[in-house]
């Protein structure tokens, strides 16, 4: 399950501490040094951290998810997406998508996360919004600043973290739309928030998907069943009807 932990954590014993690290059901150590955004991103970057595991910084908490991932209504999904993305940039390459495992990180909104996607134009990298950050052995192992936009997908242990908190802080870092996704009912709920001065709004549906101005496609998440019975999910993203201001 996960765990949120607000505030600074003490630091370690021999500097005035009371401990030396926060350890989770034996399988995880946090060293008690990691009190802020800059320390974990170094702990994120140490030969320490966990191999397995979800953890972000979220605004001043730590979150912690030790749970292993779904499969039928959250890797799907996830793949779901990654194959649409990858159709509609083979035909228009004016950007990169960006599956999970890659760690975004923003000071000002202070977090640093690990979205199931994000995608971003090359414009965004080349006007220095988004940045490449190289890892201590070389290769990209972060991306820091602004995507113009995040993917995240609900799960039971991540509720909290999608609809609240990350759609504050994605809001703060200034992302252009947040796609939220939350397949484990009958019907899919499939929103894309769009940016606003006063927070994220959701974009209202057209017949064929919601609008993406990001994309500049309408966006539509199908569930349909596999041989088994169990439920598999189709990412159609078509054109945006011609009223639609781009």
């Amino acid at each position: 399950m996960p765990t949120t932990f607000t505030g600074e954590v003490p630091g370690p014993a021999n500097s005035g501490g009371h401990y030396d690290a926060l350890i989770i059901e034996d399988r995880v150590r946090i060293p008690a040094w990691v009190t802020d955004l800059a320390s974990f991103r170094r702990w994120a970057h140490s030969d320490d951290y966990p191999e397995t595991g979800e953890f972000a910084c979220l605004g001043g908490n730590l979150w912690v998810d030790l749970s292993m991932e779904e499969l039928l209504t959250h890797n799907r999904v996830k793949v779901a997406f990654t194959g649409a993305f990858v159709i509609v940039l083979q035909n228009d390459p004016f950007g990169e998508f960006v599956a999970d495992r890659m760690r975004l990180s923003n000071p000002e909104a202070d977090l640093s996360v690990e979205p199931d996607g994000l995608f971003y134009r090359w414009t965004t990298v080349q006007s220095g919004k988004l940045r490449y950050v190289e890892g201590a052995r070389g290769g990209i192992v972060e991306l820091e600043g602004t995507p113009d936009l995040a993917l995240e997908i609900v799960s039971a242990t991540s509720v909290g973290k999608d609809t609240v908190r990350l759609r504050e802080l994605y809001w703060r870092a200034g992302v252009t739309e947040y796609w939220l996704v939350d397949a484990r009912g009958l019907e899919p709920r499939f929103e894309i928030l769009r940016h606003t001065p006063a927070g994220y709004v959701a974009v209202e549906p057209q017949a064929n998907g919601v609008p993406s101005l990001v994309l500049g496609r309408a966006v539509q998440l199908i569930r349909t069943t596999d041989p088994l019975g169990h439920p598999r999910f189709e990412v159609r993203m078509g054109e945006l009807a011609p009223a639609t201001p781009l």
